[in-house]
């Protein structure tokens, strides 16, 4: 897969993508990640990314000329790309929407900041609106991050086993059920006896029936739209 971002902060990513799953998913080859400075599209002396909005209002707009530069000059060199705008008004991102996007053989995320974007980069881009959640945050660049790294765990070959994933939450609808390690016991807090059995099958049906119990708990509106899917 190959990944661009349109930013104004690129350094910010480096941390994040040189380390963990997503240095060894560039080091196994399976994913190139592209960082592409918008002010380098900029015409002006300041290397002005931002203006006032018409019509007066508080904040800075992003301009539409920048972004658009970068974004054809990024699919130049090959086919066009999945466009991820990311924004408070775009779709929930789930881990439904991580498996979907794993699917792509390219991704390109623009990263906005400031008070929003004019609205002639959705019009002339067209690009598929993302939010991670119901609250704004600075700018677009912790929400690309977020992106990244759900997708690219889900790519063939990155966890190292293909089933790796399989059992996380959210992968089958449900919460993860509880997990345990070494030691059996600690103050008085026993592993249950039907994870040290060695029967999988009484393992399997605990475990379903944990992340049952956990996501009625603590998210019942999976199980909601569980049903309603069903139906």
């Amino acid at each position: 897969m190959l990944i661009d971002v349109v930013t104004i902060f690129p350094d910010m990513f480096h941390g994040v993508v040189n380390q963990s799953m997503l240095k060894i998913a560039r080091e196994r080859g399976k994913v190139e990640i592209r960082l592409t400075d918008l002010r380098d599209f900029t015409t002006d002396r300041h290397r002005s990314v931002d203006d006032r909005p018409f019509g007066g209002g508080p904040g800075m707009i992003m301009k539409v000329e920048p972004v658009v530069a970068a974004v054809r000059s990024i699919e130049a060199d090959g086919p066009e790309a999945t466009r991820i705008l990311v924004s408070p008004q775009g779709e929930r991102f789930d881990q439904r929407m991580a498996g979907e996007l794993a699917t792509k053989g390219r991704l390109l995320l623009i990263a906005g900041h400031y008070e929003g974007y004019d609205e002639r980069i959705r019009t002339i881009l067209r690009p598929r609106e993302i939010s991670v959640g119901d609250y704004v945050l600075t700018g677009g660049e912790l929400p690309c991050m977020t992106i990244i790294d759900a997708v690219v765990r889900l790519l063939p070959g990155v966890l190292g086993a293909d089933d790796a994933h399989d059992c996380e939450s959210f992968t089958d609808g449900l919460l993860e059920y509880p997990q345990y390690t070494r030691p059996a016991e600690f103050e008085g807090h026993a592993v249950p006896a039907v994870l040290r059995s060695g029967d999988h099958q009484r393992v399997a049906q605990w475990r379903k029936a944990q992340g049952l119990k956990r996501t009625g708990e603590r998210r019942p509106d999976l199980l909601d739209r569980d049903g309603d899917e069903k139906e």
